[in-house]
């Protein structure tokens, strides 16, 4: 009994460590030299960059002005101000967008605001709808490379999109900056490198218009991006990672609006590992699509520090195992576990992290992730599954 046992933990040891070899095979690939990523050649096709806008009235006016210069005759800026109880709509007009103002209490969300904003776009069918979050500045040429790629590839692309810590940031909201890094720019780099496509993050994604039907963008998701993605990958469209286009933002200065956005990110990521991975692998080998299953190995990957908590805890039971029954092979399986993601998070820092954070400040790593168990216990007894906006800093 103690040895069906002791394999029975041992085989779910190995469940929990297949994100660590998937994260550990994404960093080495994307540190490898080189480039085999996309390049953009032809023909600029005709775009409109869509941005969803709830009381954005702080930043909507610095976010045009990045977008707006890089727009050609034919093109279109179009802002929907979603659920605005401010001036939003009224300073999107005088930067120089066209803004529809949608007022729905009972669908409220991204996702819906992003369906009202093409169903109005219909009148003028443009080749390539880019979304831009309102909050993110997008660098010169960005659009002209998303458009392009995505016409060139035939498929949704996304930019890299990149958060930073605001100047004077403690060491918590660093060590989220070099995460978010980990997340956006080094674990799809590896992906592409292989072939393989990349989950839609939410902001400087690019669709061909005539894509859009594929997918159903009224919904009120609490993670719109990532259903979108596998949407796509599961109609033979995989989107595709373009890392010359940039797309960048702040994490709030606030704590309130900090809590509010990580909570919204991870309980809708957690949430969407629990309820879609198992029918997600099934119709993956099951189809045969290589695409939607790496999608889905980069979808089993969860928060850093989730990781990090989940793999100590499973080190210290195992050996505890080992030391009451004498199981060694669960402990041995743990303490690799631990080994690869330590020298996973050490390679990325190498190679990506260097000008985020210092070498001392990942010291600091297991108490961050220590000061996150509230946030996934909330996931247990009361998971967010509502669209919140973060609070921004002046708001």
């Amino acid at each position: 009994m103690i040895t069906l046992l002791s394999w029975l933990f041992s085989a779910l040891l190995l469940l929990i460590v297949l994100p660590v070899l998937v994260l550990f095979i994404q960093v080495l690939l994307a540190c490898l030299p080189g480039r085999s990523l996309p390049s953009v050649q032809g023909a600029r096709p005709r775009v409109a960059v869509l941005v969803p806008a709830h009381n954005e009235s702080s930043i909507i006016v610095a976010t045009l002005n990045t977008i707006r210069p890089q727009l050609q005759a034919g093109d279109c800026l179009l802002v929907v101000a979603d659920n605005c109880s401010d001036d939003t709509a009224a300073l999107a007009r005088t930067a120089g967008a066209e803004v529809v103002e949608r007022n729905n209490d009972q669908q409220r969300g991204k996702g819906y605001a992003l369906d009202y904003g093409v169903r109005h776009l219909a009148n003028i069918a443009p080749d390539v709808v880019i979304i831009v979050d309102a909050d993110c500045q997008v660098s010169a040429g960005s659009i002209e490379r998303l458009a392009i790629c995505c016409i060139d590839s035939g498929r949704p692309v996304q930019s890299l999109y990149l958060m930073h810590a605001p100047a004077g940031s403690g060491l918590k909201v660093r060590l989220a900056e070099f995460a978010w890094c980990v997340k956006n720019l080094v674990r799809p780099r590896g992906w592409a490198r292989l072939g393989l496509p990349c989950p839609l993050m939410g902001s400087g994604m690019a669709f061909a218009w005539r894509d859009l039907p594929l997918i159903d963008l009224a919904s009120g998701h609490i993670v719109e991006d990532l259903k979108m993605g596998l949407d796509f990958c599961r109609s033979g469209k995989p989107p595709l990672f373009c890392p010359d286009a940039l797309v960048t933002s702040y994490f709030p200065r606030s704590e309130e609006g900090l809590t509010t956005q990580r909570t919204r990110w991870e309980h809708g990521h957690l949430g969407v590992i629990l309820s879609d991975t198992p029918k997600l692998l099934v119709e993956s080998i099951g189809k045969g699509n290589g695409s939607l299953l790496a999608m889905t190995l980069d979808l089993l990957v969860p928060p850093l520090a989730l990781l990090t908590l989940v793999l100590v805890a499973v080190l210290g039971l195992s050996w505890l195992v080992f030391a009451l029954s004498g199981a060694l092979t669960p402990a041995l399986i743990a303490s690799a576990g631990v080994t690869i993601l330590g020298v996973t998070v050490l390679l990325a820092w190498s190679r990506f992290g260097r000008g985020i954070i210092a070498f001392s400040a990942l010291l600091y790593a297991p108490f961050y992730a220590l000061k996150k168990i509230p946030l996934y216990i909330g996931f247990l007894l009361k998971r967010q599954v509502e669209w919140v906006r973060s609070k921004r800093d002046d708001s």
